[in-house]
């Protein structure tokens, strides 16, 4: 059989049902950990005032769970050898859902961050899980259809949990901002405990303590600096530059001492030697600052330009999430059929395309307008992530599934809040020039409009710059040859065969 009748054989086989199992019940349990992120993004100001705490302080809700989740990613690995998929997946949720629960009855701003920590750190566990379990069970097949369900928490999570955390906040206590989360997590319990495989029996990987004592520390310097860019300040604060410059010493000591220890080590990291893992990692660090970069200059361009409450902002943003809706399944099918490069390279475009109505918009710009270009934009960002999420995963075997999962969600977590680091300063510049050129301590709508159109410009920048990084992906897949379970997803002579292209 020639590579191109194998390959469109492989696209129309039928998806295993053992993987839509398993592909919907990390589904259910990853909507609670999505969602809850930029639900609770939106309310910290009505949690300040509730809670008698200062805005400072109930910062700390948002920066506490972000850094759990740094603690926690790069143990996943090691927790899944140990305890097997299924019983680390079902722990880490209801770890998640106490977490919930403890939240919706907290008393002060501190019990409040407290049980927010323990939220991150099931929450860390399950988002590089659910794309290991789901995989491992695929073993290479069909892995643009599958991404493209498994993704649906992920691409609309941004989009939709603002609209949910103010309708929430407009219409009941703000404890129901954690209350959400729970039926999500009793299910996703329910059906993980029905429908998960049971774990097999595998050697268990010996605990890396001094790469643990390297990673998490670093990953938590990096991301706590991120979170204080925006501050007055901002790359020059003492908050911001010594973790920064810590934590990325710890990165790169942490890559020295695993580049030795090979799979040994906590976190693998050779697997950057890979061509889909690199290449991937790397657009969805861009990707990452893309969509959250953005999602940071969305809501306040509707709030502070256009002078619309933030459910009213939040609604305004459900049009991305229609059109990330609707390119999942084209996206997933031509990933499996075209190869991950072509999809990808057209969906930067359309993100980017799509990215510039708001880079020249005015006060007086049509919102249907804007609106049309939010529907686009989501279209693109749905053929994006479906094809990252997916190729960094070819050629690989089964035992480096998991540091595969934990390298590329690594990747996106810095990526993201690198990018709303990033563009928060660009804002933060552009409004203070805007307001000492017009003489006025608050800058007027066209004022900062025009500091908006430059934030947006740099977001369409790292669109431009990931349209460049998406020809080193692997181009149109080769047929895949029958595998042992020992063999590379797909096989290594696919793998290969798409490295030569």
């Amino acid at each position: 059989m020639s590579t191109a009748s194998g390959g469109a054989s492989a696209v129309k086989e039928r998806i295993d049902p053992e993987v839509v199992r398993i592909a919907t019940v990390v589904i259910v349990g990853a909507m609670a950990v999505i969602f809850d992120t930029t639900i609770v993004s939106v309310a910290l100001p009505t949690l300040a005032r509730e809670l008698n705490s200062s805005v400072a302080t109930i910062q700390w809700v948002s920066t506490g769970y972000l850094l759990a989740l740094g603690v926690t990613i790069p143990l996943v690995g090691w927790g899944q050898s140990r305890f097997g998929g299924k019983r680390l997946w079902m722990f880490a949720l209801t770890v998640f859902m106490v977490g919930s629960i403890l939240c919706s009855l907290a008393w002060s701003a501190e019990s409040l961050i407290a049980f927010r920590v323990l939220q991150g750190i099931g929450g860390g566990v399950m988002l590089p899980l659910m794309s290991t379990l789901v995989m491992q069970a695929a073993n290479g097949k069909n892995l643009g259809r599958i991404m493209s369900a498994v993704s649906l928490p992920a691409v609309l999570g941004p989009v939709l949990g603002p609209v949910v955390g103010g309708l929430i906040l407009t219409s009941l206590d703000w404890r129901w901002l954690f209350w959400v989360n729970v039926p999500f997590c009793v299910v996703g319990i329910i059906l993980a405990w029905r429908m998960l495989p049971r774990d097999a029996k595998t050697p268990a990987i010996r605990l890396d303590l001094f790469g643990l004592v390297l990673l998490s520390p670093g990953l938590v310097g990096v991301l706590y600096a991120l979170s204080n860019v925006s501050q007055p300040g901002a790359f020059a604060r003492g908050d911001v530059l010594v973790p920064l410059l810590v934590g990325a010493a710890l990165l790169v000591a942490f890559a020295l001492w695993a580049s030795r220890r090979g799979d040994k080590a906590l976190v693998d990291v050779r697997l950057f030697k890979h061509r889909p893992v690199a290449s991937a990692s790397a657009l969805l660090f861009l990707s990452g600052a893309s969509l959250y970069g953005a999602m940071l200059l969305l809501p306040l361009y509707w709030q502070e330009v256009r002078g619309l409450d933030p459910l009213a902002a939040g609604l305004l943003l459900v049009p991305q999430g229609i059109g990330t809706f609707f390119s999942r399944s084209i996206a997933g099918r031509l990933t499996d059929r075209v190869g991950s490069k072509v999809v990808t390279l057209v969906g930067f475009a359309i993100v980017g395309l799509a990215t510039i109505p708001f880079a020249l918009a005015t006060p007086a710009t049509n919102e249907w307008w804007l609106m049309g270009a939010l529907l686009l934009r989501g279209f693109g960002l749905g053929a994006v992530t479906i094809p990252l999420m997916s190729v960094a995963f070819l050629g690989l075997k089964r035992p480096e599934v998991p540091h595969a999962s934990i390298l590329t969600r690594i990747a996106t977590q810095i990526g993201g809040a690198l990018g709303v680091a990033v563009l928060a300063v660009i804002l933060d510049a552009a409004v203070t020039a805007a307001g000492s050129g017009s003489g006025a301590a608050v800058p007027g709508s066209a004022a900062l409009a025009s500091a908006f159109d430059q934030a947006f410009w740099w977001a369409v920048g790292f669109t431009v710059l990931a349209m460049a990084l998406s020809f080193t992906l692997p181009g149109r897949p080769a047929a895949a040859p029958v595998s042992t379970p020992t063999e590379a997803i797909p096989a290594a002579e696919e793998a290969r065969s798409m490295l030569k292209e």
